[in-house]
């Protein structure tokens, strides 16, 4: 295990930033070599780092802060009219934790998600290698859970545990089943997940209130923001 304080950090040059259009953005990278146990990585989530891959990174621009850290205190939810009848909706789906996503069923549902829903952005044109790098860590602490209807897979959460919760690193689902809400249910089934084991928080990554894309997360409430290195809640 390294200790924060001796972990090394690279930063990228500046690049078009992928949430504001006219932007540029500079990432800051922990070292790949160092060795990182699933505590370091909750400390550095705490300190608004997020995983993606191996690789876990945090904004670094110098002119902009739009980029902020989100958690939902989980304890304190309860879901709203619209998010009972999401839940409601989805009651015929049953939720397996998988070991292994490499297979086709998973990789062409990612595939046909990526294609119809994401096609303007950073995996387009989606490929196995970059599927299985980007999903996957070294850490040993990242859990695959498939959402099935009928035996069929609708939705695959891609979920870190973490020392005070759980951290929803990514989704991908049936993009016709519009109706399903299925991205929204898998964030309110990971919420019940942190509820039943008794942890605090769901990590959602991060929010940019000038992006529409991002603006789902705002309705999770209490919803904690990292603001000038501390969680404030969301008034």
């Amino acid at each position: 295990m390294t200790a924060l304080s001796d972990l090394k950090m690279f930063a990228t040059h500046p690049h078009p930033c992928s949430y504001l259009d006219d932007k540029r953005a500079t990432t800051l990278f922990i070292d790949p070599e160092a060795t990182i146990d699933a505590h370091t990585y909750s400390q550095l989530a705490d300190l608004g780092f997020r995983r993606s891959g191996s690789h876990i990174y945090r904004p670094h621009c110098d002119s902009c802060r739009a980029c902020t850290p989100a958690r939902v205190s989980t304890a304190e939810f309860k879901p709203s009219r619209n998010q009972r009848k999401i839940i409601n909706r989805n009651k015929d789906i049953t939720v397996e934790q998988v070991s292994d996503i490499s297979g086709d069923e998973f990789y062409q549902l990612y595939e046909r998600y990526i294609s119809l829903r994401h096609s303007d952005g950073d995996m387009y044109p989606p490929d196995r290698d970059q599927y299985q790098s980007f999903l996957s860590n070294n850490i040993g602490n990242s859990r695959f859970y498939g959402f099935f209807l009928a035996r069929q897979l609708v939705a695959l959460a891609v979920t870190d545990v973490m020392d005070n919760g759980l951290s929803a690193i990514y989704t991908y689902f049936d993009p016709q089943m519009e109706r399903r809400s299925l991205g929204r249910y898998a964030i309110l089934w990971q919420i019940e997940q942190c509820q039943q084991l008794g942890v605090d928080y769901l990590y959602l990554g991060y929010w940019i209130k000038e992006c529409r894309k991002m603006s789902y997360k705002t309705d999770y409430r209490p919803l904690q923001l990292l603001i000038n290195n501390r969680w404030l809640s969301l008034s």
